[in-house]
């Protein structure tokens, strides 16, 4: 079961980015004027947050109960605090996920309460870009200590 977790949460990552990416480039686009929110930008928003959710839990299942790297970080805890691999699964990767997605609903309540399109990109501009980066620095991405591979199989 772990290994069919890890892999699902590994290739939905590529949705999750993909999808608030878009999500971003398009606000980017209507702050300059170039689009203005539509139907189809609220589709894009409930995906980049379905799949965010559906990634945060995943995750969540694998750090509170399939994943054998949280369980022996957490039976030394202070020497996994020690070692930069350890801690990140143990602190870093959770804490850095945590808050993209804390940023990205607070985004969609901002995004809902929002009067105009002009306010409505602006709003999801701000919230998903720095939920997305945050993301992008939480990633075990390939040449880090904790890397992991772009593609699970």
């Amino acid at each position: 079961m772990y290994n069919s977790v890890l892999v699902l949460h590994s290739w939905l990552r590529w949705v999750v980015l993909i999808a608030g990416l878009l999500v971003v480039v398009r606000a980017a686009m209507g702050m300059n004027g170039q689009t203005r929110w539509g139907g189809g930008d609220e589709r894009n928003v409930k995906i980049f947050l379905g799949s965010l959710d559906l990634q945060f839990l995943l995750g969540l299942l694998l750090y509170g109960v399939l994943s054998p790297i949280v369980r022996l970080a957490m039976s030394d805890v202070a020497g996994a605090m020690r070692n930069g691999d350890s801690r990140f699964w143990l602190v870093e990767h959770l804490a850095g996920m945590l808050v993209a997605v804390v940023f990205a609903h607070v985004g969609r309540g901002k995004l809902k309460k929002a009067a105009d399109d002009g306010s409505k990109q602006r709003m999801a501009a701000i919230f998903f870009g720095i939920a997305l980066v945050v993301m992008l620095l939480s990633i075990p991405w390939p040449g880090m200590p904790a890397a992991r591979p772009l593609f699970r199989f």
